[in-house]
């Protein structure tokens, strides 16, 4: 085995597990914070010190009982997160000591891994901030999304929802590099100033503090070709009345709906989608699995040549998850909500 000297303290792995199943959003009686000792690695199996967490909407999905695309967590078992951390002990081979490494290792200090899911950092020059957020699970949610279920073609109108979040800044990016018209849907009027004069969108609407359906007949003249839809409800509704011929809606996410107690608003305008001959599609990215090589090849040479950024909202503390979660549902995060657990060892 290989390792490296742990930090101060390192004989403690503090977590955060599911307590209760929540009704709406997340309280404080939905979690236990918990302190055990740092794990050993077994034979072919390595430790991580995670340095950071990614906070996700879907996550809210994953403390649901039912049918989805993944079990939901466990009660009892360590809230499931993406994270970015450090080998620091190693009994695997294709691992070593002081690589880094991006999996899902949970909302804790440290995790044990045997090697599944986990793919290593293979730029080191890039902030490493960046593996969870445009080279990350987000990064490819936008671009399988975008390019593979909605199609873009150069000269077409596509909105985004939630614009200035993890995935919409990154979708709407890449339709402007594909040669289409972006419109963004974002909340305040800082977000929308961001997506369009540092990312490039051709237009914003502030649902705070705009008429969705008017800004859209304004900023989408020849209706909407391509709609990425990270929110759901109301929003959904309202551009179900705006579609081009042939449109494709893509279902990413409905986080207006996630927290609901009863069921989900579902669109009362779906039937524009047989006037139109439109086409509405969810899908979810680890379908896409295999080739996040390709993606990633492909959006760091954007980030390269200066047409791809991102945005990175960090919070300190991994005594800060619960609250820290809550931002991403009431819209407080500007960009890629991430959670900073602790500092570089080694």
């Amino acid at each position: 085995m290989t390792s490296t000297t742990g930090p101060p303290g390192s004989s403690v792995n503090r977590q955060w597990r599911l307590a209760a199943r929540p009704h709406g959003l997340p309280v404080a009686s939905n979690w236990e914070y918990r302190t055990e000792p740092v794990p050993e690695p077994g034979d072919g199996e390595f430790l991580v010190h995670i340095l950071y967490i990614s906070l996700d909407p879907a996550m809210r999905g994953w403390m649901n009982e039912g049918r989805s695309y993944v079990p939901p967590v466990g009660l009892g078992e360590v809230m499931r997160a993406g994270g970015l951390g450090l080998v620091v002990a190693s009994a695997h081979p294709e691992f070593k000591a002081g690589e880094h490494v991006v999996g899902t290792f949970g909302v804790q200090d440290y995790a044990v891994s045997d090697g599944r899911g986990v793919i290593r950092v293979s730029d080191e020059s890039v902030p490493l901030v960046q593996y969870l957020s445009v080279l990350g699970m987000p990064g490819m949610t936008a671009y399988f999304g975008l390019l593979e279920i909605g199609h873009p073609a150069a000269g077409e109108t596509v909105v985004v929802s939630a614009a200035a979040g993890a995935v919409g800044q990154v979708a709407g990016q890449i339709a402007r590099i594909k040669g289409c018209r972006v419109v963004g849907i974002a909340g305040g009027a800082e977000k929308c100033r961001f997506i369009v004069d540092e990312l490039g969108f051709d237009a914003s609407v502030d649902y705070k503090n705009e008429d969705v359906r008017a800004a859209l007949r304004e900023h989408c003249p020849d209706r909407v070709d391509v709609y990425f839809d990270n929110v759901g409800g109301e929003i959904l509704d309202i551009v179900l009345t705006r579609l081009a011929r042939h449109a494709r809606i893509v279902l990413c996410g409905s986080i207006s709906q996630y927290n609901n107690q009863g069921p989900a608003r579902g669109p009362s305008n779906y039937m524009t989608l047989l006037v139109d001959r439109a086409r509405m599609e969810g899908f979810v990215v680890f379908d896409y699995a295999k080739r996040y090589a390709e993606a990633a090849r492909e959006m760091a040479g954007w980030i390269a040549d200066g047409s791809l950024k991102s945005v990175e909202h960090v919070v300190t503390g991994l005594e800060q998850f619960p609250e820290t979660l809550l931002k991403l549902y009431s819209g407080e995060n500007f960009g890629k909500l991430i959670l900073s657990v602790g500092d570089e060892v080694g």
